[in-house]
């Protein structure tokens, strides 16, 4: 059976009240469409029809081109059977349809197979959950036997068909030559005049066709995002879940629900990330791993025995074994630590490779750099890297010493063992083992005396 999937993404979303087209706000930092598809993908679809109107382009320009994708715009919204119509004729004739909603984040590939599953055979699959509270969803009617009679809207249903629990999710799988003529017969003579996909329901009990229902257990996977609000529960929801699956894998999470995650993280044994962690992009982390409260990992590699402290920020680094980072330090991309590196408090590094057991442990600056082993970057120092136009280099060899407040002015090279005074500009290469002081000599006035205010001017500062 070939599948081929189509997928809704044409609505405004006036309740968002944004520019940005409904689809396109995001749920760990993607597109919620791009959720959908990822879950679709999952199912191995031929192809995947992407439904679009309201910002068209921008829809477009945010998902990564892909021969699998085919766009199709909808540019009346006439309701969701409208939409489906928009695609049908790019859709194999043999092919099995699945009919997905760009708002709908959280949908899982499982509850998605068993609906595929379900509608073999020639019947209608629909997806539907029992819900405590139905208001909003449109209710399933069924005959004294069970079997579906058709889907009813809220807007016209009557009282005692409003306390129906069982709802209709949008979720359906049929075969293309039946979902076509059952959308040929769908009209909008209804209170939204609008031309309802779920009328294909009725349409396939009279044509004789089984409506097989998949009852979605987990009613999380149903939730439609059309506000801000329900936005921010989907977020919480997902990020919960993605807390649940660390946890298991043997994680600890100090606070599950104070721990996000927008993009792909590996752990090794018994890490432990504090609260208000935040991991973004692809992050690996190696065994005993530990991050700090409010730290932010961003595209990094993290080895053994790693601890990053409080309040620190990692992006496109490599931290090798037994490393530690911060507080409150900030590692931009490029930056390689070796073992037992030591980058501390209010310490920025870029482009810097970091060479075993070497420090920079407070208020440095190291940029386009190469420092070797055993290293001291004191407090205070500065690689002054970048002239206006280029950046350059600045290499400091093994076990060099680079006092306090100094500044380093690229391109220079500090040979091994060679030190550097506290409070020095270094604009010349210093050869190994030498010491170099260019600070100005320190001068003694004893009879020099301070400035003092008279008392008509101390009156007037008071």
């Amino acid at each position: 059976m070939t599948l081929e999937v189509i997928v809704l993404a044409a609505g405004k979303g006036t309740r968002m009240h944004s520019a940005l087209p409904k689809v396109l706000h995001e749920i760990a930092a993607l597109p919620m469409l791009a959720h959908v598809l990822e879950a679709a993908q999952q199912l191995s679809p031929s192809r995947i029809h992407i439904v679009c109107g309201f910002g068209a382009k921008a829809v477009r320009e945010a998902i990564a081109e892909s021969p699998q994708l085919h766009w199709v715009e909808q540019s009346e919204q006439l309701g969701t059977a409208h939409a489906v119509r928009q695609a049908m004729p790019h859709v194999a004739k043999d092919a099995h349809v699945l009919i997905l909603y760009g708002d709908v984040p959280l949908i899982q590939p499982a509850t998605l197979q068993q609906l595929v599953e379900q509608s073999g055979a020639g019947h209608l699959g629909l997806l539907t959950a029992h819900v405590e509270n139905p208001t909003g969803y449109g209710r399933i009617l069924r005959t004294d036997d069970g079997a579906v009679l058709s889907i009813i809207e809220e807007a016209d249903a009557n009282e005692e068909q409003r306390a129906i629990r069982e709802i209709n999710t949008g979720f359906m799988a049929a075969s293309s030559p039946q979902l076509a003529r059952w959308l040929d017969s769908v009209d909008n003579q209804n209170a939204q005049a609008e031309f309802y996909l779920t009328d294909v329901v009725a349409h396939a009990v009279s044509d004789g066709t089984h409506v097989a229902t998949v009852n979605c257990v987990d009613l999380s996977e149903i939730i439609g995002v059309n506000s801000r609000s329900e936005l921010a529960k989907a977020e919480r929801i997902f990020q919960r879940s993605q807390a649940e699956k660390l946890m298991d894998a043997g994680v600890t999470l100090e606070d599950p629900a104070r721990f996000d995650l927008r993009g792909r993280l590996t752990c090794g044994q018994d890490c432990r990330i504090d609260i208000n962690v935040v991991i973004s992009g692809e992050v690996s982390l190696g065994d005993n791993v530990v991050i700090g409260p409010n730290c932010q990992i961003i595209d990094s590699a993290i080895g053994n025995h790693v601890e990053i402290r409080a309040n620190s920020v990692v992006e496109g680094a490599r931290i090798a074994n037994h490393a530690t980072v911060g507080p409150f330090a900030r590692l931009r991309p490029g930056t390689d630590l070796a073992e037992h590196a030591r980058i501390g408090n209010f310490v920025e590094t870029k482009n810097a490779v970091i060479g075993a057991d070497s420090k920079a442990n407070h208020l440095a600056y190291v940029g386009d750099a190469n420092v070797g082993e055993r290293v001291n970057i004191g407090a205070g120092v500065i690689t002054c890297n970048y002239d206006g136009a280029n950046k350059h280099q600045t290499t400091i060899e093994d076990d060099a010493f680079i006092g306090s407040n100094s500044a380093l002015v690229a391109p220079v090279t500090v040979g091994k063992g060679a030190t550097v005074g506290a409070g020095s500009a270094i604009n010349r290469d210093v050869a190994p083992g030498q010491l170099v002081v260019t600070r100005a000599e320190q001068t003694v006035r004893d009879e020099w005396q301070r400035p003092a205010k008279n008392a008509s001017k101390k009156s007037q500062d008071a």
